[in-house]
C-alpha cells in the first residue's frame, strides 16, 4: 500500500522472512513495516577531506562539467559529459511486468525497469554545493592539472570556476601517513585536538551558512591511515582522548566535528575510523555515519567473481591480486604501516562467500591463499593496472584458472561512487521504518565500500549482489513496490487475467 502526502511518502510493506529452528525445520514468518520517506529534498553540501586530490577534483570538475553539459575533444572525438558508474543516475532496476499486446494480437509479458533515481525524491547530483578541505593550498583548477585525470581540454573549460574554489586548510598528522606526504602539507590547521575539532566545525558552520544549506555529507576521500592503536569503546574514552590532546588520526577529529554539526559521515578509506564510540557520537547526535574504503574496481569485480565461482560450484582456492599505480594514493600505500590497512579492507572481501558454503568450505578446510599487493609506480599516474589470478577446484580435481587485467583512471571509477554515497547517504537520512530512523550506521550503503562497518557487527554482508539485492529491494519498498519474485509462478495467470481484461475493454469499445 503507497501512500504520498505533502510531506512524505508512506508505503505498508509485508516482509517475508524465514527462521531456521534448531531442528532443521524452517518457522516461515510475516513482519509488517510501515516506511516513510520525507518528500521534500534539502539544499545540500557535499564537503570532501581531500577535496585537491585525484579523487576530489574529478568529482568537483565532474559535477561543474555535467551542470554545464560540456562537450569536449578527446583523440577518440567528441566526449560529453555523463554520470555513467553511478547507481544512482545509470542503473534501472524491475520493478514488475506488464502484458503488452503484438501487432498480431498476441500477448507476451515484458519486465518493467525504472531507473534507481526514479524511485524515490532524491538530490540531483549537480544541485550538489561542493567544497572542503585539504593539506595543500592549490585552486581546483591546478590541482585537476595536477592529477593528470582529465582531458586537459575539459579542465581548460571550467578554469574560471574551478580557479575560484580552494580547499579549507586541513588536519595534518605525519604519525599516520606516508612520511613522502610531507612535501604535500602547506595549508595546514594548527591547534590542540580540542582546537582542530572546533576549528572543522567553525567551517563547516559556515560553509552552511554561506550556501543556505538544510544538510551536509561530510566525506573523507583523504589518504588512507593507518590504524589506530585499539578501538575507542565509549564516549568517555573518546572524550579523554580529546582532553588530553591525544595524538589522534585526522579521519577521527573531522568524523567528531561532522558528527557534532549533526553532519552526515562517511569514511572512504581503509583505517579503522568508525570506532564503536563513532558510531554511538552518531547515535547521541541524531545522525548517521557509514564506512569503510570505496569498493571502485578490482574488489567489486573479486566480489563478483566470488559468486559466480563459489555459486556455480567451484571451490575456489587462491586469488592473487595485484595492482599498481602511480597517483598520491600509490606513494602514500608504499610505507608498510599505511599499505596493512588497506591489505586488511581488501583480504576479507571474500569471507561471506566462503561461509555460505559448508560443501567446498567445511570446517578445517573454509579458509583459502589470499594475497593482495601493491606496487607504486610514478610512470602510470592516476591509470591503474590491477592482474587477478583465480584459481578453482573443479571436478575430479580438476584446476580451472581466471586471469583478469584491468586498466583503468582509478578516480574516473571511485569519483561517481562518491556522489552515490553523498546522494543515498541525504536519502536514507530521510527513511524511518515503523517510526525510526535508519542507523546511526548506514549498513545499506555496503553496497559502496570493501569493509562495510555494520549495526550488527557479527553480521557483515560481503557479496556485491546480495548487497546490490538488499539496497535496491529498500528502495523499492519505500516507492510502494514489492520486491521482485523470481519463481515465476504466477505468469500463467498474470497473462491470463490481462488477456480477458484486453478482450472485455474492446468488446466495449465495439
Amino acid at each position: 500500500h503507497l501512500m504520498e502526502k505533502k510531506e512524505f511518502i508512506e508505503a505498508k510493506y509485508q516482509e517475508r522472512y524465514t527462521i531456521i529452528e534448531e531442528n532443521g525445520k524452517p518457522q516461515n514468518l510475516i513482519a509488517e513495516h510501515l516506511l516513510r520517506t520525507k518528500s521534500v529534498v534539502p539544499k545540500v553540501g557535499f564537503m570532501m577531506v581531500g577535496l585537491g586530490g585525484n579523487n576530489g577534483t574529478t568529482v568537483m570538475t565532474g559535477i561543474l562539467a555535467n551542470k554545464k553539459n560540456l562537450t569536449w575533444e578527446t583523440k577518440r572525438g567528441d566526449a560529453h559529459a555523463n554520470y555513467y558508474g553511478s547507481f544512482t543516475q545509470c542503473v534501472t532496476t524491475k520493478v514488475g511486468m506488464k502484458v503488452k499486446k503484438q501487432q498480431d494480437g498476441s500477448m507476451i509479458i515484458e519486465d518493467v525497469f525504472l531507473p534507481i533515481k526514479d524511485l524515490l525524491p532524491m538530490v540531483n547530483p549537480n544541485d550538489l554545493v561542493v567544497g572542503g578541505w585539504d593539506i595543500n593550498d592549490l585552486d581546483m583548477y591546478n590541482a585537476a592539472i595536477r592529477a593528470k585525470v582529465l582531458e586537459p581540454s575539459l579542465i581548460h573549460q571550467l578554469k574560471e570556476d574551478l580557479m575560484q574554489i580552494k580547499p579549507l586548510p586541513g588536519v595534518f598528522n605525519l604519525d599516520y601517513v606516508a612520511s613522502n606526504q610531507a612535501d604535500r602539507a602547506n595549508n595546514l590547521k594548527r591547534g590542540t585536538t580540542k582546537e582542530l575539532i572546533a576549528q572543522l566545525q567553525d567551517d563547516i558552520k559556515t560553509f552552511k551558512a554561506r550556501h543556505n544549506l538544510g544538510k551536509i555529507v561530510v566525506l573523507w576521500t583523504a589518504n588512507t591511515e593507518r590504524y589506530y592503536n585499539k578501538d575507542i569503546e565509549t564516549l568517555e574514552e573518546l572524550e579523554k582522548l580529546i582532553a588530553d590532546n591525544a595524538s589522534l588520526p585526522p579521519s577521527v577529529l573531522y568524523g567528531i566535528a561532522a558528527l557534532k554539526e549533526k553532519c552526515i559521515f562517511l569514511n572512504g578509506s581503509p583505517q579503522n575510523t568508525v570506532h564503536p564510540a563513532m558510531i554511538k557520537l552518531a547515535a547521541k547526535e541524531g545522525v548517521q555515519i557509514a564506512g569503510a574504503d570505496f569498493k571502485s574496481g578490482q574488489t567489486k569485480y573479486k566480489t563478483a567473481m566470488g559468486d559466480f565461482l563459489v555459486g556455480s560450484g567451484m571451490r575456489l582456492g587462491s586469488v592473487v591480486s595485484y595492482n599498481h599505480l602511480g597517483n598520491n594514493d600509490g606513494k602514500n600505500l608504499s610505507e608498510p604501516h599505511t599499505f596493512r590497512s588497506k591489505e586488511k579492507s581488501k583480504g576479507s572481501v571474500l569471507d561471506d562467500c566462503l561461509k555460505s558454503n559448508k560443501l567446498l568450505y567445511p570446517e578445517g578446510k573454509d579458509k583459502i591463499d589470499h594475497t593482495v599487493v601493491i606496487k607504486y609506480c610514478p610512470f602510470v599516474g592516476d591509470s591503474k593496472r590491477a592482474l587477478d589470478e583465480y584459481n578453482s577446484e573443479i571436478f575430479l580435481e580438476g584446476c580451472n584458472t581466471i586471469v583478469s587485467y584491468n586498466i583503468c583512471e582509478d578516480s574516473l571509477l571511485a569519483a561517481p561512487i562518491m556522489i552515490d554515497l553523498c546522494i543515498m547517504a541525504e536519502l536514507l537520512s530521510r527513511i524511518t521504518i515503523d517510526e525510526k530512523p535508519i542507523g546511526p550506521v548506514l549498513s545499506y550503503l555496503s553496497y559502496f565500500f570493501k569493509a562495510p562497518v555494520t549495526n550488527h557487527h557479527e553480521y557483515v554482508i560481503n557479496s556485491l549482489s546480495k548487497q546490490k539485492e538488499i539496497l535496491t529491494a529498500l528502495l523499492k519498498a519505500c516507492a510502494g513496490y514489492v520486491p521482485v519474485s523470481y519463481t515465476h509462478l504466477t505468469l500463467p495467470t498474470i497473462l491470463l487475467v490481462q488477456i480477458s481484461v484486453v478482450a472485455v475493454s474492446l468488446k466495449k469499445k465495439e
